[in-house]
């Protein structure tokens, strides 16, 4: 087993009485953005919670770095992968500064530190002009790059330790301008040494920004590899149940 890799291994869930993965197997690497693609009931945010460590599979397991994610203690799993979902609710009143820091609850307190992380993660998610704004009061976009923000703090400096982040949709709900910054965020960590997962539906964002695709259907991966191999338009035109064709590189759209 490749360590500093985040390993599904064969892992199967069902929730009730349904399968929802069926025996998947993936390797994620460090230093490398893969992204999970597949029509509605795939398996995608399934498998990211799995990745996680946020559900356990009903079969096989999940490797972190060689280790089981099942035997990490949840504080020492927080400090090596974040997880951004489709979307959070957060009722209170918090400053966005207060959302951001949160980020930092699963480390030691060094109010010197912690601060320092936080301004930095502010500003790499291009919300630190939002900083003294309600949360609440912020646009859904707002609110997802604040979010981007606060696992950014979560995991801040732990690249050389093999750190994760995991973004479930992070371009959902976003104008074109800030899915585009989303992804180029994830791709410059990924250039940074993290590993980086993400759910996306955009097969074109995902050709763009990938360094490597796997495709789900039925909680299965048929294919992972590059976007070029992966992407293959006879494959997901069978996946999605319509015809799809490639032109302009790697551009797919319905035929």
């Amino acid at each position: 087993m490749s360590r500093g890799c985040l390993v599904a291994c064969a892992i199967g869930v069902a929730r009730g009485g349904k399968p929802v993965l069926r025996d998947v197997s993936l390797t994620a690497r460090p230093g490398r953005l893969l992204v999970l693609v597949g029509p509605n009931g795939a398996g995608k945010s399934t498998l990211l919670a799995a990745l996680s460590g946020r559900i356990v599979p009903d079969t096989g397991r999940v490797i972190l770095d060689g280790r089981p994610v099942s035997s990490w203690l949840p504080r020492e799993l927080a400090r090596r992968r974040a997880m951004l979902s489709q979307r959070v609710v957060l009722e209170f009143g918090f400053t966005v500064e207060e959302v951001v820091a949160l980020g930092r609850s699963p480390h030691s307190p060094d109010a010197a530190r912690d601060a320092r992380i936080v301004d930095a993660a502010l500003r790499a998610a291009h919300v630190a002009n939002l900083r003294g704004r309600r949360y609440t009061g912020l646009s859904g976009g707002e609110q997802q790059r604040v979010q981007l923000a606060r696992v950014l703090a979560q995991v801040w400096g732990a690249a050389d330790d093999g750190a994760w982040l995991l973004l479930d949709e992070p371009e959902a709900g976003l104008d074109m301008a800030h899915q585009h910054f989303i992804l180029r965020r994830a791709r410059d960590l990924a250039v940074e040494g993290f590993g980086v997962v993400a759910v996306l539906h955009d097969l074109n964002l995902a050709a763009r920004y990938a360094d490597e695709v796997a495709v789900l259907a039925d909680g299965r991966v048929l294919r992972q590899g590059t976007p070029e191999d992966a992407l293959d338009v006879d494959l997901l035109s069978e996946v999605y149940g319509i015809p799809l064709r490639r032109h302009g590189g790697l551009r797919i759209d319905a035929a």
